[in-house]
């Protein structure tokens, strides 16, 4: 794997749990959560299920970063704010155009192709394998206060001082030369 670590330069915080029945930590993305443009991908936004995240808890963000994508910053594939504290669930396809599967108040950021939705993993043929960080960061904020039109890297600016734990999964990606 390649050596970018998202949390290197971010305040340490407790851990909490973050599940899901789409995929697996350590394991390569399903089809459905590729890119459109991959044989295969859909663009389909994993279920997430949450808990034990620390008291005091307003709200929560989630994230998903390729840190490995060859930009010098990484790729910002999906970005969720305001989820209130009382969610601990995201329904697969959630990061659908319309966020449908989204809890009330809840919206999406653009991704880095500026679209406000789920983009699926589409790494570079013969690239190897590159990360695909999955975050679900608990804030002590009930809205973070970003427009609608902010991007994913202005989020983690906003969010770095007002993130009380942090639950992780980690997923790859890979498409042979």
């Amino acid at each position: 794997m390649k050596g970018n670590d998202p949390f290197a330069r971010l305040p340490e915080v407790p851990s909490f749990t973050v599940t899901s029945t789409t995929v697996t930590d350590g394991a390569p993305w399903p089809p459905a959560q590729m890119h459109a443009g991959v044989p295969g991908g859909r663009d389909v936004s994993p279920q997430l299920s949450w808990s034990g995240a620390p008291e005091g808890t307003k709200s929560y963000a989630v994230t998903i970063l390729d840190p490995d994508a060859p930009t010098g910053s990484g790729f910002w594939h999906w970005a969720v704010v305001d989820i209130p504290a009382t969610v601990t669930e995201l329904p697969e396809g959630a990061g659908d155009e319309a966020g449908s599967g989204l809890p009330k108040g809840a919206y999406q950021l653009p991704n880095d192709t500026r679209a406000a939705c789920f983009m699926g993993a589409a790494p570079m043929a013969g690239g190897g394998p590159d990360r695909y960080v999955i975050v679900v960061h608990a804030l002590d904020v009930e809205t973070i206060g970003v427009h609608a039109d902010a991007t994913p890297g202005w989020l983690g600016w906003t969010i770095a001082s007002h993130i009380l734990g942090r639950a992780a999964l980690t997923v790859t990606a890979e498409i042979p030369a």
